[in-house]
């Protein structure tokens, strides 16, 4: 079974993304910012992850840094979650190594076009 990351501090977005997921095919694990991301790629690393922009501790730019920097890092497919549509930050996290991004609030239907957009389903 596909594994995905979701690393969000809001368990609210990480619950609405871990249904979604699970309904996608998916087994889930979740994290509340990149510390705890790093430490749960370091354990095993998921297919695909998908990443909040603002957290406590570790950003979501400097976890995808690091994830992209640690061993096997390149592999996991990279969705990058904003709340803001700057195009600043899009660039930031695309040039960090992410796949592509997505707006909050996002549904399933924007997941789902996502990652067939990148061929993971």
């Amino acid at each position: 079974m596909r594994q995905c990351l979701v690393v969000d501090d809001s368990s609210v977005v990480r619950k609405v993304a871990r249904r979604i997921f699970e309904d996608l095919g998916f087994s889930v694990g979740e994290a509340e910012d990149g510390e705890q991301a790093l430490e749960s790629c370091r354990r095993g690393m998921p297919d695909m992850i998908m990443v909040d922009w603002n957290m406590p501790r570790v950003s979501g730019v400097e976890f995808l840094t690091a994830l992209r920097a640690a061993d096997g890092g390149d592999r996991p497919m990279v969705l990058f979650c904003a709340s803001e549509n700057d195009a600043g930050h899009i660039t930031r996290a695309l040039r960090a190594g992410a796949d592509d991004y997505l707006l909050k609030p996002f549904n399933r239907e924007i997941i789902e076009a996502k990652l067939q957009e990148v061929g993971i389903l």
